[in-house]
Parts: C-alpha cells; structure tokens; sequence
C-alpha cells in the first residue's frame, strides 16, 4: 500500500475538487483567497517552500486552516516516522532495497512521500554541512545509516548532534579517524570538526587541531584493519551493504592533559565537543549556515571569514537563540521562521533552490509515487546531472550552493525535468491542479488570461514578475477561451492546461525558493 497519508489527502483533495466543480456549474465556485487573506497565503507559501519542498494544494489548504504558528508547531515536532513500504521496495526494486545504486533513489522516495517535510529538508542540510559520499566509502548502507541519525538528531541539541556525528562510522572512515591513534595522531577528523563542521577558519589555532585529535584517539570502528581492507576490496562487488559499528577503545586513546580552545584537561572527544559547543564562533557558524539554507543565498563558506554575513543582526538574533536554548537547533529554527527577516517579503525568492529542492518539490506536485517505478531513479539522476548527487558530494566540503547550482546545462536538465514528471494529466496531483483550476473558474469556460492566473493561484499562490506573467499569457493565447463541457473540450483543457503548468514550473520564479 502507498504511504496512507499521501493518498488520503489526495483522496480529499478529489472529494473537494468534484464538489467545486459540481457548485460552479451553478455559479458557486470560491477560491482559497475568500477564507484567508492574500497575504496570509503568500507568507504560509513561503514558509512551506522554505521549510518544506514547497506545498502541494491540499497541503496549502490544510495549512491555511491550521494557522502560520500551528504549521511550525507541526513541523518543528514530527511525532511519528515515515511510512516506508519497505516490503513493496524489495519486491519491485531489490537494488534500492540492498542499496546497490548509491543509495539516492531510495532516499528520494522519503523525501517524495513524507508528510514530516522538514525533518527530511534538515537531513539534506546536515548531509550538506557534513559532507560523506559514498564515493570513497564504497559503502551505500553507511551513509544511509548517517542520514537516519541526521533525522533522529538533526533539530535537537547541536552537542548531541556532533556527538553522534564523530561517533558515526561513515564520517570515521570517511574522514579517516581510524587511524587516529594515541602513539600517532591523524589530525584529518580534528581539523574538519573545526573547520567545516562547527567554527569555521580563523577561530582556531593548528595547536588546537592537534589537541582535539587527541581528544578523539580511540574513536573508530570495530576491527579497523580489517574493515579498511574489506572497504577497498569491494570495489570489484557490484553490493556496497556494509555496515560498520563504532567502538572506543580505550588503549589506543592518549589520556594525556590537551589544551583545547584555552580550556585544560584531560579531554576526551565528549569534551571536545562541549568546549566547541560552548564557543561564540560555532554559534556564528552554526547561523550562518541555517540562514544560507532557509533565508537567503549567503556567498561560499571559504569566503566566510573574509566577508561579513548579509545579515548581521539576524545573524545575532539567530546566535542568542541558540545560547538562550542550550544550544537547541530546534529553537533556532523557531527564531528564524518566527521573526521578522525570514517573513519579510524581501526574503522570498531569495535562494536558488538547489537539485534536490526543485526535484522533490516537482514530484511531490505530480503526486506520491505509485510502486513500482522509475522516477525514484530518473530524479536521482536528475539531482546529479543538475549538480547536487545524493550522497556523493565533491568533496567534504559539500555543495555551496547559490548561484553555482545554475548554468546553462543544469537549468535545461531542470526544465526538462520539470516537463517529463508533469506530463500526465492522471496523475494524481496534476489531475488535482487541474481540477482547482477549474474550481477557481465562474462556471464551465475559462480564458487564456484565466488559465494562467488560476495556475500561478493553485501552484503557490506564486508571485512572478509582470514579464513572465505576459510571457505565460502570450503563449497561452493561442488556447483561447477553453471548456470542458464535454469529453473532447474537457481533453483540450487538460492539454492545455498541463502546457501551462509545465511553463510555469520552468519559469525562473519557480527555480528560487
């Protein structure tokens, strides 16, 4: 069975369209607008992009009832996992159940059918901000298993979070902390957990790196040597479904005094990250970076410690959060979606959406995928041609995003992308867009002009500039004044209809976030 949410909304979503439908015949069709203001739908749009894939019209509907600091409510507090039909995967995708492909496909159907939005949007953050790939790994099941502690942690406390991080396999083998030991430090993990995890370059010395390798000497996974050579060996396999297990030992660690960010003890790794935890610049960091992924396009981390943020003082809003909440990465999102800058319009489109954004938020309007399928695989393909592979990253810096997500090459792949998933007027989400275009409509017809209004109305409500609204309305002139009063009008209005969607989701307003 598909994931009961997803079908049940729809289901409703059907429900409501048909009675529209069935009252405009008699002049009595509403449109969302006369319940909640125009502006309460473009700040509940915006906030559903941002903390979302952006939202499909049942999911805008049902917002909208719930009110903007219920939706946060909702969304800061996911109290229950994903349903994932993990029997219905094996059975029709062995390779994406084994996770032989990479593992991307697997976790696109997540990010496709959850109905806990941004739990899933905070794992491709963190997957962002601590950058594994299977590329060195080899290994798909380990860096499945670092993004379910990324759900688990990912809007909890910031120490737990780097806790559980220099403790995941992945990121030890990854960043090679087995050979990190107490007669002979490897200084890879102690540098990274500084530099891009957590400080960022200039708030730290090269003494306090080796300090805090100290501090994590002994932190590998069971049976190192072996593990390393079966790692390289399974390149000549076509299964990457290791899975490793952390383990401290406590010979190999160094339990001489370490001298960390001024702090003196005998520090181990929990320590370590108490004192990084406690620091102004991890806090600066730490906002930087949410502020980057859920406000507005930042310029690249390397350029950080040379260029003040394009914020400050929502920067200093986002620090205190974070001091006056124990470090809560919860809390810190409550300040951002709740204040001032993140709600004033200047902040909308103010972010190129990244791959994954503008693919899982395309599929999530086509609606949820019916197993089996193809598109799990087409859409992990499309991330990577666009730039943004799923768990391959280019290197442990992640993707910085921003204006390097777009180039010629890239924004044809996101168009075409577009295109293909929005095809189908039988879709279950597309057949529900067209239905509340209709709905939106004063009885059987519509204009050209109204087509195009009513979609850019059911898609977001969207707001383009005048140029691409006149550029939509040109091209859709050529439909003219369409119906559906019969079988072939109603087929003439879906064609149409399903070429103006197509347009819009290619429109460079739909690109942003």
């Amino acid at each position: 069975m598909q994931s009961d949410w997803y079908t049940h909304g729809y289901q409703k979503a059907q429900n409501a369209r048909v009675k529209n439908e069935t009252e405009n015949e008699t002049g009595g069709g509403t449109t969302m607008t006369t319940v909640h203001s125009r502006q309460e739908a473009l700040l509940m749009a915006h906030l559903l992009r941002r903390a979302g894939f952006g939202a499909t019209p049942y999911e805008m509907e049902r917002a909208l009832g719930m009110g903007y600091e219920a939706v946060i409510d909702e969304l800061l507090n996911p109290d229950h996992p994903d349903v994932i039909p993990d029997d219905l995967i094996r059975r029709y995708h062995v390779d994406q159940s084994d996770l032989r492909n990479g593992g991307g496909a697997h976790w696109v159907y997540r990010l496709v059918m959850t109905d806990t939005p941004l739990r899933e949007k905070m794992c491709l953050f963190w997957h962002r901000v601590f950058a594994t790939g299977t590329t060195k790994l080899i290994q798909n099941r380990v860096v499945t298993n670092q993004i379910d502690m990324f759900r688990e942690h990912g809007m909890g406390s910031f120490d737990d979070l780097l806790i559980e991080l220099s403790r995941d396999p992945a990121m030890i083998m990854w960043l090679d902390n087995q050979d990190n030991h107490g007669s002979n430090i490897n200084e890879n993990y102690g540098r990274e957990i500084l530099e891009l995890f957590s400080m960022g370059v200039g708030n730290y010395s090269e003494e306090d790196i080796k300090e805090t390798s100290r501090a994590f000497t002994g932190w590998r996974v069971v049976n190192p040597d072996y593990m390393s050579i079966r790692m390289r060996n399974n390149t000549a396999r076509p299964y990457g479904y290791m899975s490793w297990q952390f383990e401290y030992d406590e010979k190999d660690h160094d339990t001489g005094e370490k001298e960390i960010l001024g702090q003196k003890g005998n520090w181990n790794g929990e320590d370590a990250v108490r004192i990084i935890c406690e620091q102004e610049a991890t806090a600066k960091f730490v906002a930087r970076h949410l502020y980057h992924y859920f406000v507005a396009d930042e310029l690249p981390v390397p350029q950080w410690p040379h260029e003040e943020p394009r914020d400050p003082e929502a920067i200093d809003i986002l620090c205190k959060s974070y001091f006056d909440n124990g470090h809560n990465i919860g809390a810190v999102l409550r300040t951002l979606f709740e204040s001032d800058f993140f709600k004033d319009a200047g902040s909308r489109y103010a972010r190129i959406k990244s791959p994954s954004e503008m693919v899982i938020g395309t599929m999530r309007l086509a609606g949820p995928i019916e197993l089996p399928s193809e598109e799990t695989y087409m859409a992990d393909a499309a991330c990577a041609n666009m730039g943004q592979a799923l768990m391959r990253p280019p290197s442990v810096e992640g993707w910085q995003g921003g204006t390097e997500w777009i180039n010629t090459g890239a924004y044809v792949e996101r168009v075409n992308f577009a295109g293909r998933i929005l095809n189908n007027p039988d879709k279950q989400g597309v057949r529900d867009i067209i239905g509340r275009i209709k709905a939106l409509s004063d009885g059987m017809q519509i204009s050209s002009n109204e087509l195009v209004d009513n979609c850019l109305e059911v898609l977001g409500p969207l707001e383009v500039l005048d140029t691409t609204r006149l550029g939509l309305k040109d091209y859709a002139s050529k439909f003219g004044n369409l119906t559906w009063s019969d079988a072939t009008s109603s087929d003439d209005f879906d064609r149409a209809a399903v070429a103006i969607i197509q347009l819009v989701v290619s429109s460079q307003e739909y690109q942003t976030v």
